[in-house]
């Protein structure tokens, strides 16, 4: 049956201090995992071995939240090669991989397991990591794996004494006895059964002791099922999900108890342990009370460290662990219940600040869900490379532990090495060795007690002292101020930022030193203080960024102009992500505050750093600096553009320069380009309701007027007509035609001639023959508007099934030849309508509009293929728009015109009205 496979790390590619790949062996709510060098090449890989060959059947990788590889390989191997390193390739076979997800959807705050179902025999397994899935909270490009679990059952050895032997080996490896049926499931029947107890997720939310326990629990179960004690085995089936309650809270508390003691807050770690021993001895009395376990302790196995902070003299480690009698009794199947539901005395954690302690050992990743700690707050690699002389001591009382002497007489911080004694030889003449020695402690609070009593005796210096001994008490604080910068405890970089405040606002000044030795104080801090805003702790940053803008702000600093000449200095390609948003961010803040004007911030110094801040790979980066120049364009102006591309489309293309342009406008009153869109888009719709209305009007004018021609042709209903009338709807492009032939009758509407001659015939004779705006359809013989032609022809010619449309010119064209004219292309393409009309005549496109069509149709530099519009050249010029009756488009509806003269068919009024004679 499956159950899970102990194993050794062979080897690893490499690993960043404090996160080796023998991590990976424990599994435990507190453990690290391993993660990858900085900056590392790819692909990276572990080896392990298994304490057995094996066939393994189930493979689990608890992943990182943040140091994802994109990609995981799995290869095995019966046997590794003779020559230890490298590896041969050829030795492993692969089994296939895994894609894990970049985690971009939880924010990168879940850890992701990923289960892989294999069939495979051997003894070796090498996993292979590709390159990481980019993202903001992974700064040096790393891959982690928190932990790896392998579960298979023994291959057939044939060898019955050298199975019992690796058996030994696993339970040994887990913490069993002989006996220990624990990892072969609970399901009986089943070969390929997985007991959930050697899931992965079991041990890494599982405090180890209760994990313990419930699998023993779990053992009872399934020998009462054996014996069908029913009734006893669901009470324990009860007692085992209410302990795996108790162990997932004894877990985190046993990640908040960690964290408190990186936070260096040890009254509430001092708490969470004593929360955590009496609510775990609480339990272990419930579950004597109901026979469950007896008072024989049941050790922790020695080789699994499961629990590296803490102390090996703790009450913790010296509380024996409850083990499970011989003969049990029925408990009560809610034993536990109540404990889960009481509100136990809690104190409130919030974000846990990780500087890790200098005396503690490397600090591992508490990240047990998606709500715990944030990416910022991990411990600081430079605490995982203290020497081996810095392990904490066991815990002798409940003070705190930090407190302990490290080093020298009682009370007292170590003596200094001769490597300090050379580095602050200069501070020791000066101060004296025993406050620098604090200084130099490996302890943290020597080193923050120094701080205050080097503060303490510049505050208590009498005023007048000789100036050379103060200058070289000033030079030897400001010594120790910059190392303490550096500091990775809060505290002590904290009584650094007080003492450098101090020295700057009252000791210079009270002893009135000059401005050189304030310049001196603020020169070799600000780089060293730069730095700090780049740090890995939010709080820390924070810190750093607000006593830089409280510095600069001091009347002391401020007329130096030193602070701001580096915080324009150009953003470094391979500076922190962190780094480069609090520079930008001080640059930003202390503009407003200090302006442009003999600050030390000039209109050049900060729009070239600004401009070249806008292609920095950091998106708050990049925004910032944004906001900086359009700061700077409320000031300055038009000096600011100088410092910018010229702002045309192919620079509008850019997002940035987009919003900065948009910005400049709405800053000037001027209307933005999304502005000026939305007022043309609203005119639009306001003419074309207008027109609307107008139309819906004249169409009010037109009805009355019909019924008045209505009249009228009645009365003439008796007298033979020369022309009657074929009934056509009305177009409403042009409702006032009716206006115009009832009143205007020695005018043409359509080219605007005016002559005695045009009564009712003579405006037929006009229309057949003469009017350039007209033309006569070869195939039905109508006369039709030449704008109009096309149209005519595609819906309302008699042989207009004839005809079909070109895509491209849009013209009418015979059927039979419009293959050959598309695929030809020879055709002028036609425009939209909106930007050009399309003559049918020239195939040409011109100007949009009514009036277009007149000065084309009637112009001499007009259309070529006009005939009619000769006649019109060598009369006198029409009457210019305006001064008369407008010209009627295709659509227009007229009155009937009667016509005496003998045609084919009568004339036509494309869209409007036909006439043919009787």
């Amino acid at each position: 049956m499956p159950h899970k496979i102990g194993f050794v790390v062979v080897s690893s590619s490499g690993h960043e201090d404090g996160f080796s790949a023998r991590e990976l062996m424990i599994h435990a709510p507190t453990v690290s995992g391993w993660r990858s060098p900085r900056f590392c090449q790819f692909p990276q890989e572990i080896v392990l071995q298994m304490v057995e060959r094996c066939r393994v059947r189930k493979l689990q990788l608890l992943a990182h939240q943040y140091m994802v590889p994109s990609k995981v390989e799995f290869y095995v191997s019966e046997s590794l090669p003779g020559y230890f390193v490298p590896y041969q390739a050829e030795r492993f076979r692969r089994l296939g991989y895994v894609s894990l997800c970049d985690n971009e959807k939880t924010g990168c705050k879940a850890r992701e397991l990923k289960s892989v179902y294999v069939d495979a025999v051997g003894q070796f397994l090498k996993l292979i990591f590709h390159e990481n899935h980019v993202n903001k909270y992974n700064i040096y490009n790393q891959v982690a794996l928190v932990a790896v679990n392998i579960i298979g059952d023994a291959a057939d050895f044939g060898d019955e004494s050298n199975i019992t032997s690796r058996e030994k080996l696993i339970d040994r490896y887990l913490g069993h006895s002989g006996e220990d049926p624990a990892l072969e499931g609970t399901c009986t029947g089943k070969p390929d059964y997985i007991s959930p107890l050697d899931d992965l997720a079991f041990d890494m939310y599982q405090d180890p002791e209760v994990a313990q326990i419930i699998r023993k629990l779990d053992e009872r179960k399934r020998e009462a099922v054996q014996k069908e004690r029913y009734d006893y085995a669901k009470k324990l089936k009860q007692a085992i999900a209410d302990l795996q309650k108790v162990g997932e809270r004894l877990g985190r508390y046993e990640v908040e108890k960690r964290c408190a003691v990186e936070k260096e807050d040890y009254d509430l770690a001092k708490e969470k342990k004593q929360q955590m021993e009496q609510f775990r001895s609480q339990v272990y009395e419930q579950l004597q009370l109901h026979s469950l376990v007896d008072a024989e302790p049941m050790r922790r196995p020695s080789d699994l460290p499961l629990q590296p902070l803490a102390h090996s003299a703790s009450p913790r480690h010296q509380q024996p662990v409850p083990s499970l009698p011989q003969e049990e009794s029925a408990p009560d199947s809610r034993f536990a219940e109540h404990f889960l539901q009481e509100n136990l005395p809690a104190h409130p954690l919030g974000p846990c600040q990780r500087a890790t302690v200098d005396q503690s050992p490397p600090a591992t990743d508490p990240h047990l869900n998606a709500h715990s700690v944030p990416y910022d707050e991990r411990p600081l690699p430079a605490s995982r490379k203290q020497p081996a002389a810095a392990a904490p001591e066991p815990e002798k009382s409940d003070t705190d532990v930090s407190e302990a002497p490290r080093g020298g007489a009682a009370g007292e911080p170590e003596p200094l090495t001769e490597k300090a004694l050379r580095e602050a030889g200069p501070a020791v003449d000066v101060l004296g060795e025993s406050l620098v020695a604090g200084a130099y402690s490996r302890t943290w609070s020597y080193r923050e007690d120094a701080l205050l009593a080097l503060h303490k005796q510049l505050m208590e210096a009498p005023a007048g002292s000789p100036k050379e001994e103060l200058k070289s008490t000033l030079r030897a604080s400001v010594f120790l101020v910059r190392r303490a910068i550096r500091d990775i405890v809060t505290p002590v970089f904290q009584a650094s930022l007080k003492l450098l405040k101090m020295i700057i606002t009252q000791y210079i000044p009270k002893h009135k030193l000059s401005k050189l030795e304030t310049a001196h104080c603020v020169e070799r801090t600000i780089p060293v203080l730069l730095t700090r805003t780049g740090d890995s702790s939010a709080r820390l940053r924070v810190i750093a960024s607000n006593f830089i803008q409280e510095m600069a702000l001091f009347k002391e600093v401020r007329s130096l102009q030193i602070i701001p000449s580096y915080l324009v200095q150009p953003l470094k390609a391979n500076s922190s992500t962190h780094l480069a948003m609090s520079q930008m961010g001080l640059l930003a803040r202390l503009l407003k505050d200090l302006g442009t004007g003999g600050t030390g911030f000039t209109i050049d110094n900060v729009m070239k750093f600004s401009v070249s801040a806008l292609e920095h790979r950091v998106y708050e980066v990049r925004e910032t600096a944004v906001r900086v120049i359009l700061d700077m364009y409320k000031q300055h102006r038009a000096f600011i553009l100088e410092y910018l591309p010229p702002d045309d489309s192919t620079t509008r293309k850019n997002v940035l320069y987009k919003t900065i342009f948009e910005g400049f406008a709405k800053i000037d009153g001027r209307p933005t380009d999304a502005e000026i869109r939305a007022q043309k888009k609203a005119a639009t719709e306001e003419a074309e309701k207008r027109k609307k209305e107008e139309i819906k009007a004249l169409q009010g004018q037109l009805a009355a007027l019909k019924d008045i021609q209505a009249e009228a042709q009645v009365g003439k209903a008796a007298a033979p007509s020369p022309l009657r009338v074929r009934g056509r709807p009305e177009c409403s492009r042009h409702p006032c035609l009716h206006l115009r032939l009832l009143f205007s009758c020695s005018l043409c509407i359509f080219c605007g001639e005016r002559s005695e001659s045009f009564t009712e015939d003579g405006l037929d004779l006009h229309y057949w023959k003469h009017c350039p705006m007209l033309t006569r359809c070869a195939h039905c013989r109508q006369v039709v508007e030449i704008s109009s032609l096309t149209e005519h022809l595609l819906t309302e010619c008699d042989r207009r099934d004839g005809f079909g449309k070109c895509y491209r010119c849009s013209e009418a064209i015979l059927k039979e030849e419009l293959p050959r004219h598309i695929k030809t292309k020879e055709c002028n393409p036609a425009k939209p309508e909106k930007l050009a009309n399309r003559c049918p005549l020239c195939h040409e496109n011109f100007s949009p509009g009514e009036e277009a069509w007149k000065a084309h149709l009637m112009g001499s530099a007009g259309c070529t293929a006009n005939l009619r519009k000769t006649r019109v050249l060598h009369k006198a010029p029409a009457l210019p728009p305006g001064k008369g009756p407008a010209m009627a488009k295709s659509g227009t509806s007229g009155s009937k015109v009667g016509s005496k003269i003998p045609t084919p068919k009568g004339l036509s009024k494309s869209s409007g009205r036909t006439y043919t004679k009787r």
